[in-house]
């Protein structure tokens, strides 16, 4: 911290306009009495007493009594003591030693600085004319409008209008408490640059960072280095954050994280946007969304994730979007689609446009396809308008099921029976003593196909059937794939990493 703060200090410094001037003498202007007591007080020394003002190059100087030593041009003042500085700055105090070569003016006790609407209030303040900086070293308060400015040191920067606080800084607005290792306030732009650990806390939000800005008078701020902004429903992270608090909107760069622990889910990417009121929140570049559950936590890619809570009659519940090229990883499903939907409330994933599952050794495609989800596993899949779920039984066989819309029931984490409504047809090679015994090619509008150990046990045919069980050689090899047969195992998702392959069906 004592690095960042004397790095700031130069800053501001070299910034300051600061030429060497020609050493002036301090003039008495006034004084109804004046005293002289060599023995006492030597002969160089003057005791100076009511309505008592000097002049020393553009500033004048008032207290009720002084000691004045023309010789070594200084003067020590007493009681009321007031410096004004080209009447803009001026400084109060009940004692002010000040040493006209230097132009460094030592006030001490009931200290007070004002620049136009901005006061500083401490115990002990030295100002310095020729570099237009006061360092207080006892406490201050800055006091700015609605602003309030609390330090227990720091310095004044009068050309740069510029108060820069150090330690144990806290600004108060009636919106919101900031809290700082070190803190730079420009009195004109009412901006506050932060230059160390800080936080602002206010109604609604908690915002941290090392490193950023706020404009108290726009409300608009930018935050940067282990930044965070904290709602009452969620976290958000990023190595830069921008903020507006009039509109509850904020901007993220970045390793984006947004953390919603009540939900138990978490929105990744490097660029995201989030509005605290309605609450939504989007995410692009690398976008990921997790929902975690141990072991079976789910990983989802998407080129954008869009999250919004809905709120109707029962109360509020978070919805998930995502869209183009997505992506999922789970233990016991993965998928692939353009656009995809996630409801908490009732945990249906739907999946849009050229849908692709896989269950264990089962693939599942459909025109639409949703999973229903139970206590954060897969318990039934829907698939709506040409579906297809494919195993493979052998290197040049797959065992295959069709129809116009299927139900599939997962009973531990695998897929344990099919029903197929609408235009049924089925290819599967049962075995006798682990033997393939034929082709069965089947027929039928409604059927259910039962597995066991995600093989075909038996298929219960609920329409009267066509049915024939064909030799294996039997059948040439265009015969044992049904219409529209597609296998996309290239472009499965293994593990948690492969949801950022961009390999797709096409």
């Amino acid at each position: 911290m004592i690095n960042s703060i004397y790095f700031l200090f130069f800053i501001v410094l070299l910034t300051t306009n600061v030429l060497a001037q020609e050493v002036k003498k301090i003039v008495l202007l006034n004084a109804d009495v004046i005293d002289y007591d060599e023995k006492l007080l030597g002969k160089e020394i003057k005791r100076l007493t009511g309505n008592v003002s000097f002049k020393h190059d553009s500033a004048i100087l008032k207290c009720d009594s002084a000691y004045f030593n023309s010789l070594r041009n200084n003067v020590v003042m007493y009681g009321h003591v007031h410096i004004n500085m080209g009447d803009t700055i001026h400084l109060w105090g009940d004692s002010i030693r000040y040493f006209g070569n230097t132009k460094i003016a030592e006030v001490r006790n009931n200290v007070k600085l004002i620049n136009k609407k901005a006061v500083l209030t401490t115990d002990s303040m030295n100002y310095d004319r020729n570099q237009n900086i006061g360092y207080y070293f006892n406490w201050g308060k800055i006091k700015d409008g609605e602003n309030s400015l609390v330090s227990e040191w720091g310095y004044y920067f009068s050309l740069l209008k510029d108060f820069v606080a150090v330690k144990s800084v806290i600004l108060t607005n009636p919106d919101y408490h900031m809290y700082s290792d070190s803190l730079r306030y420009n009195i004109e732009t009412e901006i506050s640059s932060f230059y160390g650990p800080s936080k602002i806390v206010g109604d609604s939000n908690l915002i941290y960072c090392e490193n950023g800005w706020y404009n108290t008078k726009t409300e608009i701020s930018q935050f940067n280095k282990n930044a965070y902004l904290q709602s009452k429903a969620q976290t958000i992270k990023g190595d830069s954050l921008y903020y507006d608090r009039n509109k509850k909107f904020g901007k993220a760069y970045k390793n984006v994280e947004i953390i919603d622990t009540s939900a138990n889910i978490t929105l990744l990417g490097n660029y995201g946007y989030y509005f605290e009121n309605p609450e939504q929140a989007m995410l692009t570049d690398s976008a990921v969304f997790i929902n975690y559950g141990g072991a079976d936590t789910l990983f989802l890619h998407a080129d954008t994730l869009r999250s919004n809570v809905i709120k109707d009659s029962i109360g509020e519940y978070k919805f998930i979007k995502a869209y183009y090229k997505v992506k999922i990883y789970k233990s016991d499903i993965q998928g692939s689609c353009d656009s995809l939907t996630y409801s908490l409330r009732d945990s249906i994933i739907k999946f849009f446009k050229k849908p692709i599952l896989w269950s264990d050794i089962h693939q599942l495609t459909a025109e639409q396809i949703e999973i229903h989800t139970k206590n954060n596993e897969a318990d039934y899949v829907v698939l709506n308008n040409a579906a297809f779920v494919i195993s493979q039984e052998d290197t040049v066989r797959f065992n295959q099921v069709k129809g116009k819309n299927m139900i599939g029931y997962i009973k531990n984490k695998e897929l344990d029976h099919i029903e197929v409504d609408g235009n049924g047809e089925s290819i599967y090679f049962p075995k006798d003593n682990n033997e393939l015994i034929g082709a069965n090619k089947a027929e039928s509008s409604k059927m259910t196909i039962y597995l066991d150990s995600s093989k075909v046990s038996k298929i219960l045919f609920l329409t009267k059937p066509t049915a024939v069980l064909h030799p294996i050689d039997e059948l040439p090899a265009n015969d044992l794939l049904l219409q529209n047969f597609h296998w996309y195992i290239n472009i499965r998702p293994m593990n948690k990493s492969d949801i950022f392959d961009k390999k797709t069906e096409e």
